[in-house]
């Protein structure tokens, strides 16, 4: 495995941060002090999932169209690059807790995907240690949102 580039390891653990940030959030009552609601700061972590989970099947559309085997033409992996959004999309119409496990599921999903993909050849090197890296950070961070007195949505 090579070395990780330092942009892409500072980024890529920027974007873990407000996960961090709204899944500590979920345990607090913050009502009293900022004026926002449990329910804001649930849905708020429930959209920014929704986007990232998003974001990381778009790469898999990046990277097929830039392999050079002759073969982007891949429609399994072009589907790895939208199937994350329609399950992120999905979790809109479910209730809190539920949302947070699809949103887990799907990066454990996708993080396997990527796993097989970086073993086949498909992506750089140092991508496999980074995606297991932020994707683990990111379901332990759900996990905990799931723990917290969850409010339902109205």
């Amino acid at each position: 495995m090579t070395q990780i580039p330092s942009p892409a390891f500072w980024l890529g653990w920027a974007g873990v941060l407000p996960f961090a940030a709204l899944s500590a959030l979920t345990h607090m009552d913050t009502s009293a002090t900022t004026g926002i609601e449990q329910g804001d700061i649930l849905r708020a972590l429930i959209a920014y999932g929704m986007i990232i989970l998003s974001f990381m099947g778009g790469v898999q559309w990046g990277l097929e169209m830039t392999r050079g085997d002759g073969k982007s033409s891949n429609a399994l992996g072009f589907a790895a690059s939208v199937v994350p959004a329609l399950i992120a999309f999905g979790t809109f119409f479910v209730n809190p807790l539920a949302a947070l496990v699809i949103l887990a599921l799907g990066f454990v999903l996708l993080l396997t995907y990527d796993l097989r993909r970086v073993r086949a050849g498909i992506g750089p090197g140092w991508y496999a240690g980074l995606r297991f890296q932020l994707s683990t950070a990111v379901v332990l961070c759900l996990g905990t949102a799931m723990t917290s007195r969850l409010p339902a949505f109205t």
